[in-house]
């Protein structure tokens, strides 16, 4: 099939910083050449939709070195890198996905994923699930099931599945231990500040940063701004998460209190008008607002533009949003993805592990797929255990190992 991208002469580029990645991503290289010599994806069809940049390309080819049939495209408009997708569609792999789409090619796009037929989708907030149960109907009964990526989602999944309209089985692979632990908290918490701090080139000591959301991405982030210095504060909904961020050390108030206070915000929750116009009016000139959720949803960007009597880039992927009375307020890359619409995305060891739980999470899928009931299923243990002794070894770390004597004690009552 023939691919849908960019310009495939910036393959080179793209080659480089998929060869990077992959010498930072020992597990995958370890499957790599566990899946050329028994090839146990032989001739399945599996559509991918993860942000389309390098550690995603090595997956791929991880995924096509084990026989299967790959179509890939992006996640989101503003993560995909046009020299990575080149790099894979000049390997073999059908690639549709261009940095900047319009919301009506990023559609075709998905929809041009799934039109091979896949039998397994790996997806990343849901957009290949939600075509296959819209606009793709007729491709669900080949499917033998999908694995999803990030919290948005499984959210997204949880629903459908509450609602009875989930029609193929899903591998909570954001819920994986080696998944959640490690890239929400420490691949969000690192490569957030990455894209803040490369866009905007600011000092974060001394300044006030708001982070809306206390899940394991909201941890990182705030553990990062105060790593450099900031000093944080957290709003949340739930009182538990609350209490967690109040001990471990982090000022707790509202929204509307924290607006006035905040010089940057960073919305991490995965749901929608998170900030609004009543928090846009009290804020500081000159405050710089970004999101870390999947969607760019979670600022208010129409009340945003309601408020502004000028509207202009003021640096790449930072817009000014200039009111009447002079105040400007930037938000940083459209308000899509911070790590990703204005930098790589998370480390490559990190992704190292999540993208293992991907790739064996599709593995099971194969594997068991007759006797899977739609629904969401959770990462086998075995699983995590698996991956998690993998990157031990690859660090060159061992740990200890239960006597049979102790395996009795802790067993027994």
């Amino acid at each position: 099939m023939k691919s849908i991208i960019r310009d495939i002469n910036l393959a080179p580029t793209g080659r480089q910083k998929i060869e990077w990645a992959k010498r930072n991503m020992p597990i995958l290289s370890s499957m790599e050449e566990e899946f050329k010599k028994t090839r146990p994806f032989e001739g399945i069809k599996i559509s991918l939709s993860i942000h389309l940049e390098a550690k995603t390309a090595y997956l791929s080819k991880v995924l096509a070195a084990g026989g299967a049939i790959m179509a890939v495209t992006g996640s989101n408009p503003l993560s995909t890198q046009d020299d990575v997708a080149a790099a894979l569609a000049e390997d073999g792999i059908s690639v549709y996905s261009w940095y900047d789409a319009t919301p009506e090619e990023y559609d075709h796009f998905i929809d041009e994923t799934l039109s091979h037929g896949p039998h397994i989708v790996i997806d990343d907030g849901g957009d290949l699930t939600y075509a296959l149960h819209t606009r793709k109907k007729e491709l669900l009964s080949g499917i033998y099931g999908g694995c999803e990526e990030t919290t948005t989602g499984i959210l997204r999944l949880k629903a459908m599945e509450k609602e009875g309209t989930l029609q193929i089985p899903m591998m909570a692979v954001n819920d994986a231990m080696c998944k959640h632990l490690f890239d929400n908290r420490y691949g969000t918490g690192q490569s957030v500040w990455d894209g803040i701090n490369r866009t905007t080139n600011l000092v974060v000591a001394g300044k006030t940063v708001v982070v809306a959301g206390y899940g394991w991405c909201g941890k990182g982030v705030a553990m990062r701004a105060k790593g450099l210095g900031a000093k944080v504060i957290v709003t949340e909904v739930d009182p538990v998460k609350a209490i967690e961020a109040v001990m471990d050390g982090f000022s707790v108030m509202t929204m509307d209190e924290a607006a006035e206070l905040g010089d940057i915000f960073i919305t991490v929750t995965g749901c929608n008008k998170v900030i609004v116009k009543r928090h846009f009016q009290k804020m500081k000139d000159g405050a710089v607002l970004c999101n870390a959720g999947h969607f760019n949803v979670e600022i208010c960007i129409p009340e945003l533009e309601e408020l502004s009597s000028n509207i202009h880039e003021s640096r790449k992927n930072i817009a000014c949003y200039e009111m009447d009375n002079g105040k400007k307020l930037y938000l940083l890359g459209e308000g899509r993805l911070v790590n990703l619409a204005c930098g790589d995305g998370h480390p490559a060891e990190i992704m190292d592990m999540s993208f293992a739980v991907q790739a064996y999470a599709a593995l099971y899928i194969l594997n068991n797929h007759s006797e899977l009931k739609p629904g969401v299923f959770e990462i086998p243990d075995e699983i995590d255990r698996k991956i998690a002794m993998m990157k031990l070894q690859s660090l060159g770390i061992n740990i200890d190992e239960l006597t049979e004597e102790q395996k009795n004690y802790i067993n027994s009552w």
